[in-house]
């Protein structure tokens, strides 16, 4: 036999809704609706919290696919370590306009500031790519702005990598220590600081 009680406990929840909203019979008026669609999903035990945090489900219980809306245009960068489509753009066109990887660019990006150009280190290093003010001034770019902060940086990893003919490794301490101090220990220096950044560049890199 069919439970009812719950259907009878919404039915004395209406009777003392009508009451409380002054309504008689059966004529529900302003807000009542909402009232009782609320009254009736505590009687089934569902949460306001279920309804909006459960994800969808496909008939065999599994969660059904995220969908994402994207540009194709801007897909080049799709599996860069960097969320942020607009910089996202801007990092693939400095590369593409300097010849260096784009994803060489994202990982020294993500490191350098995690892509935030409001970023001011402590030495006074600028924006996404830090680049500190006379190495921005002598690659003819405005460190504050976002679009030539990034192709200063990119311009610039392309200066290492052709002084150190193509190693990777070897331009990208001399992005953080400089040419010279790489061009002195002939390869990375033994600066601990900058030993770490080169292997989360690359890490990420690769």
């Amino acid at each position: 036999m069919m439970d009812l009680t719950g259907v009878r406990h919404v039915q004395a929840r209406i009777a003392q809704l009508q009451e409380q909203f002054g309504m008689p019979g059966n004529l529900p008026g302003t807000g009542f609706s909402q009232k009782l669609e609320k009254e009736m999903q505590k009687s089934l035990g569902v949460t306001e919290a279920q309804k909006t945090s459960e994800p969808a489900v496909q008939e065999n219980n599994q969660p059904l696919p995220a969908v994402q809306k994207v540009d194709n245009a801007k897909m080049v960068l799709a599996d860069m370590p960097l969320a942020d489509q607009n910089l996202s753009t801007l990092i693939e066109a400095a590369a593409r306009k300097y010849k260096v990887d784009p994803k060489l660019v994202a990982a020294v990006a993500e490191v350098e500031s995690n892509g935030n150009q409001n970023a001011v280190s402590s030495v006074g290093a600028i924006g996404v790519m830090q680049l500190m003010p006379d190495t921005a001034a002598s690659l003819g770019v405005d460190p504050y702005n976002k679009q030539q902060n990034i192709e200063g940086g990119a311009k610039y990893l392309r200066q290492m990598l052709d002084t150190f003919g193509g190693d990777t490794k070897k331009a990208v301490a001399a992005y953080n220590a400089g040419p010279g101090a790489v061009k002195d220990y002939g390869g990375v220096p033994p600066y601990k600081e900058t030993q770490n950044y080169v292997n989360k560049v690359l890490d990420i890199y690769r």
